[in-house]
């Protein structure tokens, strides 16, 4: 059995096309995983061993997050490859909701970019430590320097420099050690060999600098170091790196490691780091909470002996059925095991438990606290949580985004018709943002997912997997609508028909709820003196909500709004559960209108990229898709363009964008909030929906 305090669960996150998947290829190779070193844009049509998926391999980007496990000297390292491109932001979501520690890839020519911001601000929200590697050091252009002055100005972190470059650009042919003191070379075909000799002359005085600085930032965190720094005593390499490994794991500074992975290049001792800073399981905090105890929290202990306590990540339907991949926190788990499914209250016999490399797969008989392992024969939706069943606890599941676009879709040749039910629900149970629902009016099947990249894979993949082909409409955006002021309702639901009757009455009041508070809708129960039975309020909340999932304008779900149920009737022999439903549903219909109600689009954040002289048709054609310009800046050549943008206004963006650049802009986008469209616009789309209506 492994020794816990030698496991690493570690994710490679960063922005798209900085080199995660490159980095993985290279950690792989060194650890003894493959033997040959396949690039991701390779032409021979077999591409990287974690981008497995064909598609992947074709595009050259990653889509889904590929798990491996390696041995570096003695510690047992699990490793989540996660997609760069925002469209795919759930699969980095899901693996960092299961890891200890990440390693932030930076591109040492384009720095932080606006996903490397995303990601960040995902690593911050499940509390993972981190270490960062700047990458591409070979490349024109290249500044480390400047990337961890980035670093520092716009993730808000403390970087520590532990390897510096020797030389840049065409002349990068090592890294400096800054704890060892010694300059190291990667020699052989593929830097394998690692070469440990004497700093070069030149280098002295700027390596004794910055490991200078290095102490200088743990002086902040650690008291015996600000001691001998300031008594000029030598602080030695052994607690330099204790002191570091502690203020990792407590996120007050951040390890930078430099290097190029596709020149073989920094890498061994990036995993170096990854031992000596990254936390062990045992090391992290993790709550889940107790469904036996009013969900009162609870400290889960990384330890074998305790009760089982796992978390199902993700979903995979691969050739033996459906394949599920479990974080397991507390306890252990054996093939033959009864595990039990906390939401659906069933239990499971684990038939078959194995480690993933990518697509291969190692039988396992038994799973401790603090492995990262994947079953076969387990049941179940992601984020469900499973226990022995002599505990009833629950972990806190993954943020799941909000999908901003969708596209009617539908099989070509009704034949297809079984395949392409199968592959919506598979893909549905798979990714929480790629969502299906049937759009009632029209009877069209609809697909709502992260962008144009996101359901366009979707949509090829049920081409490729399920041999359908699909037919789609042209591309929505999900709107939403909301209230602008308060409004009072008093509805009085009353039916006879011979026999029992209906009656109930519901008033109260509406009011929109600030979006910054991240509520879309809030029940207030102010029902005093029992004008409405307990027994019935429950049904009014669920009439509430389920008509505020139709708006009045244009049918979208209505969002940002607090109703105040606060007076009402009851009849001894008329009222019942359903009669309090209806009048609030008939309640909320009647006093929408009178609340101003708006339409509300998704604004995107638009990061462009461009060679500079086409700074001003870019800013021209933002302008022109109702874009408000956020900050511009001039970068070694290229212009980098940040701006918010309604999505509705960037369908067919990339194609215009490579027209008016010769083919050498590229943009990112991400969903930033909702916003109230301008009234022209909400004139349009209301008229346009009426007339749907008709039809």
């Amino acid at each position: 059995m492994v020794d816990l305090s030698k496991i690493r669960n570690i994710g490679i996150t960063a922005h798209i096309d900085s080199g995660k998947t490159t980095l993985s290829e290279r950690i792989l190779y060194y650890t003894g995983r493959i033997h040959q070193i396949i690039e991701v844009r390779d032409k021979s049509g077999s591409g990287p061993t974690l981008d497995a998926m064909d598609l992947e391999r074709e595009k050259g980007i990653t889509i889904q997050s590929a798990s491996t496990y390696f041995r570096w000297q003695d510690y047992h390292i699990n490793l989540i490859d996660t997609p760069g491109h925002i469209d795919f932001t759930v699969e980095v979501e899901r693996a960092l909701r299961v890891l200890d520690g990440a390693i932030l890839v930076l591109c040492g020519v384009a720095g932080v970019q606006s996903q490397t911001i995303t990601v960040d601000r995902q690593i911050r929200r499940y509390n993972v430590s981190r270490l960062a590697f700047i990458n591409k050091l070979d490349r024109s252009g290249a500044n480390p320097d400047k990337v961890v002055q980035q670093m520092k100005e716009k993730l808000n972190l403390r970087p520590v420099l532990v390897t510096m470059p020797i030389g840049l650009e065409e002349s990068f042919v090592g890294v400096v050690d800054l704890l060892k003191m010694k300059a190291i070379y990667f020699e052989g075909e593929n830097g394998e060999k690692v070469v440990e000799k004497e700093i070069p002359k030149e280098l002295i005085e700027e390596t004794e600098y910055r490991r200078i600085q290095m102490i200088e930032t743990l002086a902040d965190f650690d008291d015996e170091i600000a001691e001998m720094y300031l008594s000029d005593v030598q602080v030695p390499t052994e607690k330099i790196i204790s002191s570091l490994r502690k203020a990792t794991i407590s996120h007050f500074v951040t390890p930078v490691y430099v290097g190029s992975a596709k020149k073989n290049k920094g890498v061994q001792p990036l995993l170096d780091g990854v031992g000596m800073f990254l936390p062990n399981p045992s090391e992290r905090e993790y709550e889940a909470f107790d469904l036996d105890k009013n969900e009162s929290k609870v400290k889960l202990q990384c330890t074998p002996d305790k009760p089982f306590v796992g978390l199902a990540f993700k979903l995979e339907d691969g050739r033996y059925g459906q394949l599920t991949y479990m974080r397991i926190y507390q306890g252990k788990v054996s093939k033959g095991d009864m595990i039990y499914n906390v939401k659906s209250k069933k239990k499971i016999k684990v038939p078959r438990i194995v480690r993933m490399h990518a697509q291969e797969m190692s039988d396992i008989e038994t799973a401790i606290a603090g492995d990262i392992v994947a079953m076969f024969g387990v049941e179940c939706y992601s984020g469900d949580t499973f226990t022995d069943g002599t505990v009833n606890y629950s972990l806190q599941s993954m943020y799941v985004p909000t999908p901003v676009i969708e596209l009617s879709v539908a099989p070509k040749e009704k034949t297809a018709l079984n395949n392409f039910s199968k592959a919506l629900n598979r893909f549905q149970k798979e990714d929480p943002t790629f969502q299906v629902f049937r759009d009632e009016e029209t009877g069209e099947t609809v697909v709502k997912g992260m962008g144009e990249l996101h359901l366009e894979i979707y949509l090829e993949r049920i081409k490729r997997e399920y041999n359908c082909e699909v037919v789609v409409g042209q591309p929505k955006v999900a709107y939403r609508e909301t209230i602008t002021k308060k409004a009072e309702f008093n509805y009085i639901h009353k039916k006879q028909t011979g026999g029992a009757g209906q009656f109930a009455r519901v008033a109260g009041y509406i009011e929109p709820i600030d979006a910054s508070e991240g509520k879309e809708y809030e029940f207030v129960d102010k029902i005093v003196g029992g004008v409405i039975s307990r027994e019935f309020i429950p049904a009014c909340d669920k009439g509430f909500q389920e008509q505020l999932k139709e708006g009045i304008l244009v049918g979208k779900p209505v969002v940002n709004v607090r109703v105040v149920l606060n007076d009402g009737q009851t009849h001894p022999v008329d009222s019942s559960e359903m009669a309090f439903k209806l009048a609030s549903k008939y309640a909320i219909k009647e006093v929408l209108p009178k609340a101003k109600p708006v339409i509300l689009e998704p604004i995107m954040k638009l990061e462009v990229t461009a060679p500079e002289e086409f700074q001003g048709v870019i800013i021209g054609q933002i302008n022109q898709r109702r874009g408000i310009i956020i900050n511009t800046r001039v970068d070694s050549g290229f212009v980098v363009v940040e701006a918010e943008v309604p999505l509705k206004e960037m369908f067919g963006y990339s194609s215009s964008l490579r027209g008016v650049t010769q083919g050498k802009g590229e943009f990112t986008m991400e969903f930033l909030r909702y916003s109230p469209v301008p009234n022209s616009v909400q004139e349009e789309l209301v008229e346009e929906y009426k007339r749907l209506k008709k039809q």
